[in-house]
């Protein structure tokens, strides 16, 4: 054999036996078993870090997530120590990096739960406790749960070696359980950060699921937003025993009942147009036809009933009210110089709040009833459907469940996605997991708040095809 031909075979068999780096390294199965188990672990250390807000404490969870994201070589920033109050209190920020072609994507998650009575509890709500196919703490659901799965999720596409057009960014946030201060100061600070994410998701999403049934995959395209309102009277101060028209209960409780008594219009927004079409295909006979056109169908009495006799169903058709907080005196004989309540407005998203205060002004109807904002509304959010992101989880629902489809229920609660919708990023509430409606009515800021082990492998194996998906190129299983 020619001495060149023999040096060109070599040279081929060397080339053949090698990685292929310079065409992109090759792709890693993944053991899906192991790496669920590895996520259980790392969520029950997780929820032993008491981030309970007020005060947070989220510098160690930060700490804890870095050192994870550090050990698989992907670099994370603390950051915001300063601006964050109390002390104690951190953003973080990663970034698996991609080849850039296409925008990046963002997981972003808070680290801060709420209280835990643990009177209440089975076990101790920061034990970290895998027991009974359950990992159980506070946070298991809301949301140290999926944060960790954005986590792994990013984590298994780097192991794996799948190819990125997108970067994906990992955020977690402090404080959004009560002022959301941790999105607010990350936007504020870092939107060069931010500046290439074309999509973001966090909580806010709803998977219906039943009696191991599931019903739909929820993807939260809008969700309302909060205008509490402080009502105040002033009066004049006297002993109970000599009534007097200056007492200002009588009149605070004569414009709440007037507030409470007053129906704030429908408004059916397009991704609720849409909820209630594809939640059709689960009923039959007038029901069915009714979802099917809920414009029409509020025209029509005994629809109408049908339709707001659901407490959900009524949320998501109009702005809401509810009555809450009451204070007038401290003494059963003391007449109090002021008398004050608390009322929970939720706006939907196109609402504008300043039409509904003057409303509400007018419903009252006495200029000594003074109004003050509690929270201030956050930007409007509803975000489009027909989009690459949202079309790659309704591939991956459909590997899952062909059978079940992907709808968009509006979020009656609040989350930091407008704060990040601001920026025109396309924010989704996206939900890895099918837990029981029960579970989740009964844990989420309640008792014995509880995940899975098979939910936990479910959620990364889930997000991770989300992710792969919407690379927007054929790539391997």
């Amino acid at each position: 054999m020619p001495r060149l031909v023999r040096s060109v075979r070599r040279w081929l068999l060397v080339f053949a036996a090698a990685p292929l780096t310079s065409l992109g390294a090759q792709q890693q199965p993944i053991d899906w078993d192991k790496l669920r188990d590895e996520t259980v672990q790392i969520l029950a250390d997780y929820l032993k870090i008491n981030t309970t807000n007020p005060t947070g404490n989220e510098l160690q969870t930060a700490l804890y997530l870095k050192r994870i994201l550090d050990r698989e070589g992907i670099e994370a920033q603390i950051l915001d120590t300063a601006e964050l109050k109390p002390a104690g209190r951190a953003n973080l920020y990663a970034r698996l990096k991609g080849n850039g072609t296409k925008k990046a994507i963002a997981l972003v998650h808070h680290m801060d739960v709420v209280p835990a009575d643990t009177r209440y509890w089975a076990v101790d709500p920061f034990a970290g406790l895998v027991k009974d196919g359950y990992v159980w703490g506070r946070g298991a659901l809301d949301m140290k749960g999926e944060g960790i799965i954005h986590l792994m999720a990013m984590i298994a596409l780097k192991r794996s070696g799948v190819p990125l057009n997108r970067d994906i960014v990992f955020i977690a946030n402090s404080d959004e359980e009560l002022g959301s201060t941790g999105a607010i100061v990350f936007v504020q600070r870092h939107p060069d950060l931010l500046a290439d994410v074309e999509y973001l998701i966090t909580e806010g999403g709803d998977n219906k699921f039943e009696n191991g049934k599931l019903a739909y995959y929820g993807v939260g395209i809008a969700e309302k937003r909060t205008f509490w309102q402080h009502l105040t009277v002033h009066g004049t101060p006297s002993h109970g025993s000599r009534p007097t028209k200056q007492n200002p209960v009588p009149r605070l409780v004569a414009a709440l009942d007037k507030i409470g008594r007053y129906e704030t219009p429908l408004h059916i927004t397009p991704g609720v147009d849409k909820y209630f079409r594809d939640i059709a295909r689960g009923y039959t006979g007038k029901q069915k036809q009714w979802l099917s056109n809920v414009k029409v169908a509020l025209t029509d009495p005994a629809a109408r009933q049908w339709i707001l006799n659901d407490l959900y169903w009524n949320a998501i058709l109009r702005n809401t009210i509810s009555l809450t907080g009451l204070h007038g005196s401290n003494k059963t004989n003391v007449i109090p110089a002021e008398a004050s309540a608390d009322i929970d407005i939720r706006l939907l998203p196109d609402a504008d709040p300043k039409q509904l205060l003057a409303t509400l002004q007018g419903v009252v109807g006495d200029t000594a009833v003074q109004f003050a904002p509690l929270l201030a509304p956050k930007p409007p959010l509803e975000s489009p459907i027909e989009t690459e992101f949202f079309h790659a989880i309704e591939k991956a629902a459909h590997d899952r469940d062909p059978n079940a489809y992907v709808t968009t229920p509006m979020l009656t609660g609040a989350t930091d996605r407008p704060t990040y919708r601001q920026l025109g990023i396309v924010t989704y509430g996206f939900d890895p997991f099918k837990v029981e409606s029960a579970d989740a009515q009964r844990g989420v800021h309640g008792n014995d708040e509880r995940l899975s082990a098979e939910n936990v492998g479910f959620g990364v194996h889930y997000l991770y095809d989300v992710l792969r998906y919407a690379q927007g190129t054929r790539v391997t299983p």
